[in-house]
């Protein structure tokens, strides 16, 4: 066989190892999306946010990620693109890794000190929350009482799906509905006095978990 020919048939046996690599590639993709849902894009904290931060170029550049992952693991209130957050400020810290939401936000100039009756080391955190329609639905408003944050998170996750009390007594120091309404299915914004370890530790679950409950404590 000549240079020319053993060249052509490298050729194309290069050519057909790249179209079985693509198929095996899309058919992966579409096993996923069956299995999972079609894949969205989110904004994931590449590295870890100071509470107060006021989010701009630089964040969008560097210290927020956007990745593609699927629609069944997207928490409520995730954000799809840094251009989002742009202007706003971090209400509170943020670790490497964990999902940018809604919640996590707010307008810069709005941030008001720690209310009176915390305690040392507590701060006002908000979260997004599911099931709180009894809470806001109840005649008397459920801010000042004592609630705890139960995390359920998805089968396959860290550990088996479960559901198990992240924060116990913590104050409700505010409670409104989500981006999508009150209803069933919808989320609230529930702003509560949390420790440093008690926020990192919801803040993280928000990444991983199916929903956060707040429960009224006993």
């Amino acid at each position: 066989m000549s240079r020319r020919r053993r060249a052509a048939a490298f050729g194309a046996l290069a050519l057909f190892a790249a179209g079985i690599a693509a198929a095996l590639a899309n058919g992966y993709g579409t096993r996923v999306a069956q299995g999972y849902g079609p894949l969205r894009p989110v904004v994931v904290v590449g590295a870890g946010l100071p509470a107060g931060e006021r989010l701009g170029s630089r964040q969008a550049g560097g210290a927020l990620e956007v990745r593609r992952v699927p629609v069944r693991f997207v928490p409520p209130g995730a954000l799809a693109s840094p251009a989002e957050a742009a202007g706003l400020v971090t209400a509170a810290e943020l670790p490497a890794g964990s999902y940018l939401l809604a919640a996590h936000l707010r307008p810069p100039g709005r941030g008001s000190p720690a209310p009176r009756g915390l305690g040392a080391g507590r701060g006002p955190v908000e979260i997004a929350v599911s099931g709180a329609d009894a809470l806001l639905l109840s005649g008397a408003g459920p801010e000042g009482s004592r609630v705890d944050v139960i995390v359920t998170s998805e089968p396959g996750g860290p550990g088996p799906g479960r559901a198990f009390v992240a924060a116990r007594r913590v104050p409700l120091l505010a409670l409104r509905p989500g981006a999508d309404g009150p209803g069933p299915g919808g989320t609230a914004a529930a702003t509560l006095g949390l420790t440093r370890s008690q926020a990192l530790r919801l803040i993280a679950a928000e990444s991983y978990a199916r929903k956060l409950t707040l429960m009224p404590s006993r």
